[in-house]
């Protein structure tokens, strides 16, 4: 009695596609697009363990609250940590999704991209996270997989298709053929740790303190692969580490490309390892179709030129890189054939 009543109710709820990041969680509801955009930054009073504010508010207390308010990232590196938090949180996008709409109990079907190498156990709390937030059913893609399609490539093709995906906490590099990943590398580290080498490399040569707000916003405004056309420079504020006081120096991009320089040349290197271990016949198709970046990452300038001169082989920025893996869950919730053949462990309810 109770199913058939749930069932009637969940004909109200949206179809979603969850791209839950380290950084930033995106939700595709079908036929509406790209309906939330948010960091995945949760606000807790740790004394009442009450969630006081989830995404964008949250990340406006970062480095600002008072002892008994943290400010959590449940995700580390592409995974859960937090599970809980992460529940939490995906329970209050999916209520926010189906507030416009006549939903007492939203029970969507939910498609949410993995990074490529993680274990059994992580894929479970994924999985887990989404049934306990309301999800009816839940379908795990690689994030590489759906990036590719969310870019118009044709992944179920006899075709080579070499995505490089960088997020907030993880790198995926893949080269996809007749549905499947042929071979890849997957990297614990990606736009997070940009931030970080910049931080260090500030407080190393300038004994100044930053936070990751402003790392960030130093990466996104004088950070590069490349050099720029015209130099570029930037007024940092921070704490002096030796006196404790506010300091405020001047940094050109020139420092900071040297500070990115060791992680990029690592995701390039790890590039060139997997076009190695890659067949022939596909290296081919590679080499005349191109290797196309998609993520945040992709957007750090001169990116695409400095993996195209290092591999000979021409690198293509796809449209909109950063929304690229959840335009792709909308496209298999519109496809359900290519859904079955590139689905990870689906939760059959």
């Amino acid at each position: 009695m109770w199913g058939k009543i749930f069932g009637k109710f969940s004909r109200f709820g949206h179809d979603l596609g969850v791209d839950l990041g380290t950084k930033n969680t995106l939700v595709y509801v079908e036929k509406r697009g790209i309906v939330i955009n948010e960091p995945s930054v949760v606000a807790v009073n740790s004394r009442t363990t009450e969630i006081l504010e989830i995404g964008r508010e949250a990340k406006k207390m970062v480095g600002k609250t008072p002892g008994h308010i943290q400010t959590v990232k449940p995700l580390v590196d592409g995974v859960i940590s937090d599970f809980e938090v992460t529940e939490k949180m995906l329970k209050y996008f999916i209520k926010k999704v189906h507030s416009e709409n006549f939903s007492f109990i939203p029970r969507p079907r939910v498609i949410i991209g993995i990074p490529l190498d993680i274990t059994e156990v992580e894929k479970k709390a994924v999985e887990d996270a989404a049934k306990s937030a309301g999800a009816r059913r839940v379908y795990l893609v690689e994030e590489v997989m759906a990036a590719a399609i969310g870019a118009r490539l044709p992944v179920l093709d006899a075709t080579a298709n070499m995505v490089v995906d960088i997020g907030g906490g993880t790198t995926d590099i893949a080269v996809i053929s007749l549905g499947g990943v042929v071979s890849y590398k997957s990297l614990r580290f990606a736009g997070n740790e940009l931030d970080n080498n910049i931080i260090e490399y500030i407080r190393e040569e300038f004994n100044l303190l930053i936070g990751d707000q402003m790392a960030e916003a130093i990466k996104i405004q004088i950070g590069s692969a490349i050099p720029f056309d015209e130099p570029r420079e930037m007024e940092v504020r921070g704490r002096d580490l030796i006196n404790g006081l506010p300091k405020a120096i001047t940094l050109s991009d020139t420092e900071i490309r040297s500070a990115l320089s060791r992680t990029v040349n690592k995701i390039v290197e790890n590039i060139k390892l997997t076009l190695e271990t890659t067949p022939p016949e596909l290296v081919s198709d590679i080499y005349e179709r191109g290797i196309f970046l998609t993520g945040g990452g992709a957007l750090l300038y001169g990116l695409d030129k400095l993996i195209s001169e290092a591999t000979k082989t021409p690198v293509v920025v796809v449209d909109d890189p950063l929304t690229c893996m959840a335009r792709g869950t909308g496209i298999l919730f519109a496809n359900e054939k290519i859904l079955e053949k590139v689905i990870v462990l689906p939760n059959i309810a």
